[in-house]
C-alpha cells in the first residue's frame, strides 16, 4: 500500500434548505482525516438558516469553505459545478447535504486510485431507509470485489451506476475533458455527468468497500427527486436525462455503452414507473403512456431483441403495440422484482405464445427457451388471519407448458422483516428454519390441481412473527423444481378488500395482535403486525396523524 500524502481530496457538499442535516454531512467529510484538504459547502440560496450554520462551523473548522449562491439554481448541477470551480485538491468527491460518508471512505478510494493510477475510483453505496435503518446496497453486482477496468467498454454494467457521489475523480481528468453537470433545473443530472465521464474513457477501479450512505426519507416533507415520482414531469425529466446520456455515449463512439444505457432504461426506469402506474390517475396514465411510446419509438430491433425474455423488453413491446394504457395489473406484476407474468397465457393461431389474444404481435416465444431460474413465474397468495390458526394458501400457475416440464415440487416460504430487525432471544417458530438475520422459512409441498395449477398450504405463526414488535413482513418464495433448479419470486396478493384488511386476532402471548395483509405497489403480499396494547396505540396514533395532515 502506498503512503498517502495528506490533503489530496476535496469534498463538495451541496444543499438547499436542509439545516437539519447539512452539518452532519459536512462533519462526516471532515472526519475522513488528513487525506481531505478541504470541504467546499455550496449553499444554493437557502432560507432556513443553513448558510448561517455552515458559516459558524467554518469558524471552528479551517478546512471548511462555504460558498453561497445569491439566487437558487433550481437543481443540483449548478452548485456541484460551483464546487468544481472552487476545489484545489488533485481529487474530488461529491456529497449531498442529507447523506453521509462512512468512516474510511476517502482513504479507501484514494488508496485504490493511487495504486491503480485510475482517473475514477468507485465504491459501494448503501441506501439507508429512515427511520428503520434498513440498508440496501446500490448496484451490488459492480462492487462485489476489487476490480480494475482499463476501459469502460470492458464493463458495460458501469452505465447502471449513475450516481456521482460514491466515486472519487481525478480533478485534472474532469477539467481536461470539460466534464461538468447540466446547469439549472435539469433533474437527474447524475445521468448526464456519468455518461460524460464514461465517454472520456477513464481507467476505473471498483471497490467492495462502503463509501457512501444514501439516506432515504420517504416521510420527508420535501421528497428527493428520485422518490418524488407522482407527477408526469418527473418521468419526462427522467427520459430526458436518459436520452441525453445515450446521445453522449453514442456521440463519443461508445456504441456498446450506448446500447447498455438503453437496456438499463428498460430494466430499471421503465420497470420502476410501470410498477406504480396502476396507482396513478387516468390523466397521468394517458400522458405517461403517450410520452413513453414516443420515447421508445427511437429504439431499434437490436435494442429490444437482446435478452428478449427480459421483463423490460416485454414491457416495452406491449407499450409500443398499444395506443393507450392497458393490462396494468399484468404489466405491474411483470415490472415487479422479481417479475411475475399473470394469466391469461394466450397463444396465436399457430400456437406461438403471445401477450394476449388481442395483441398477437407481441410474441413470447422466448419464454419457451428461457432458463427456468429466470422465468416470470406467477404465484397467487391468499391469507386470512384467524385466532385458531392462520393458513397461507398458494397457487403456482402454468406458463406455456414450462412449469409442467420442469416439475415443480415445493415452495420454500419465507417471511422477511422489512426493517431488518434483529432476532429476539426466545422467539421460535416450531417446524421452521430460523436464519441469523431474522428470516423465517418453511417448505410446503406442491400438489397438482384439476385446473392445471399447483397448490400448497403452510401455517403462519402470527404470535412468533409479532414477537419482533410492530413492523412489516414481506413474503418471499422459492419454487423448487424436480431437476434441482429453483426460482425466487414474490406472491401476488389475491382475495379482494375482504381479505386485505386489518383484523384483530386474539393471542395467548400478546393478548391481541392487529394483523393486516396487504398488496405492495408491485402487487406482492405483505403483512403488517402490531402486537399488544402498544401496537394498537401506535396504529391509532398513525391513523390520527394521517387524518390531521
Amino acid at each position: 500500500m502506498p503512503h498517502l500524502a495528506p490533503h489530496q481530496v476535496s469534498v463538495v457538499v451541496i444543499g438547499h434548505n436542509d439545516a437539519a442535516h447539512v452539518t452532519d454531512a459536512v462533519r462526516s467529510a471532515l472526519a475522513q482525516g488528513p487525506a481531505v484538504r478541504e470541504v467546499v459547502a455550496v449553499d444554493d440560496c437557502s432560507t432556513d438558516g443553513s448558510a448561517e450554520l455552515l458559516t459558524r462551523l467554518a469558524g471552528t473548522e479551517p478546512r471548511l469553505r462555504v460558498v453561497r449562491h445569491p439566487v437558487n439554481s433550481g437543481g443540483c448541477g449548478t452548485p456541484r459545478n460551483t464546487g468544481l470551480d472552487t476545489v484545489t485538491a488533485p481529487y474530488v468527491m461529491f456529497l449531498d447535504s442529507d447523506d453521509v460518508l462512512p468512516p474510511g471512505a476517502v482513504d479507501a478510494l484514494l488508496t485504490a486510485a493511487v495504486e491503480e493510477d485510475a482517473e475514477v475510483a468507485g465504491g459501494l453505496c448503501v441506501r439507508r431507509e429512515l427511520p428503520s435503518g434498513r440498508e440496501v446496497p446500490w448496484q451490488r453486482r459492480l462492487y462485489t470485489a476489487r476490480a480494475v477496468v482499463g476501459r469502460p467498454a470492458q464493463r458495460p454494467l458501469l452505465v447502471r451506476d449513475t450516481l456521482c457521489v460514491n466515486k472519487l475523480y481525478r480533478t485534472a481528468f474532469l477539467a481536461s475533458h470539460g466534464i461538468r453537470f447540466p446547469e439549472g433545473g435539469f433533474r437527474y443530472e447524475d445521468f448526464v455527468f456519468t455518461a460524460r465521464v464514461l465517454a472520456a474513457d477513464p481507467r476505473i477501479v471498483l471497490l467492495p468497500d462502503r463509501v457512501y450512505v444514501w439516506h432515504v426519507r420517504r416521510s420527508a416533507e420535501r421528497l428527493s427527486i428520485s422518490l418524488d415520482r407522482a407527477g408526469i414531469d418527473n418521468w419526462r425529466a427522467r427520459t430526458r436525462a436518459s436520452r441525453a446520456a445515450h446521445e453522449i455515449l453514442l456521440g463519443a463512439g461508445q456504441k456498446e455503452l450506448a446500447r447498455a444505457a438503453r437496456a438499463k432504461f428498460l430494466d430499471h426506469e421503465l420497470r420502476l414507473y410501470l410498477r406504480e402506474l396502476g396507482l396513478r390517475d387516468e390523466s397521468y396514465r394517458r400522458d405517461w403512456w403517450a410520452h413513453t411510446r414516443e420515447y421508445l419509438a427511437a429504439y431499434d430491433a437490436a435494442d429490444l431483441g437482446a435478452r428478449p425474455a427480459a421483463p423490460g423488453r416485454l414491457l416495452a413491446q406491449v407499450v409500443l403495440a398499444s395506443p393507450g394504457p392497458r393490462d396494468l395489473p399484468r404489466l405491474g406484476e411483470l415490472a415487479a422484482r422479481p417479475a411475475r407474468l399473470l394469466p391469461p397465457y394466450a397463444r396465436a393461431a399457430d400456437g406461438t405464445p403471445v401477450w394476449s389474444a388481442d395483441l398477437p404481435q407481441v410474441t413470447l416465444d422466448s419464454l419457451l427457451t428461457c432458463p427456468v431460474r429466470l422465468l416470470p413465474v406467477a404465484v397467487d397468495a391468499r391469507l386470512r388471519p384467524r385466532a385458531r390458526g392462520t393458513v397461507l394458501r398458494l397457487r403456482l400457475h402454468e406458463l406455456y407448458g414450462r412449469m409442467a416440464a420442469a416439475g415443480p415440487e415445493a415452495l420454500e416460504v419465507e417471511w422477511r422483516p422489512r426493517d431488518g430487525a434483529p432476532g429476539r432471544a426466545g422467539a421460535t417458530w416450531t417446524g421452521a428454519t430460523r436464519t441469523g438475520d431474522a428470516r423465517w422459512r418453511r417448505t410446503a409441498a406442491l400438489a397438482p390441481a384439476p385446473d392445471g395449477t399447483w397448490t400448497a398450504e403452510t401455517p403462519v405463526d402470527l404470535a412468533a412473527l409479532a414477537a419482533y414488535g410492530t413492523g412489516t413482513w414481506d413474503l418471499w418464495l422459492r419454487v423448487l423444481f424436480a431437476d434441482g433448479a429453483s426460482r425466487e419470486t414474490t406472491a401476488h396478493a389475491v382475495g379482494g378488500a375482504g381479505l386485505l384488511r386489518r383484523r384483530a386476532v386474539v393471542s395467548a402471548r400478546h393478548a391481541v395482535v392487529l394483523v393486516q395483509p396487504y398488496a405492495t405497489h408491485s402487487g406482492a403480499l405483505a403483512l403488517r403486525l402490531a402486537p399488544g396494547a402498544g401496537g394498537i396505540v401506535a396504529v391509532a396514533h398513525a391513523r390520527l396523524r394521517r387524518l390531521i395532515v
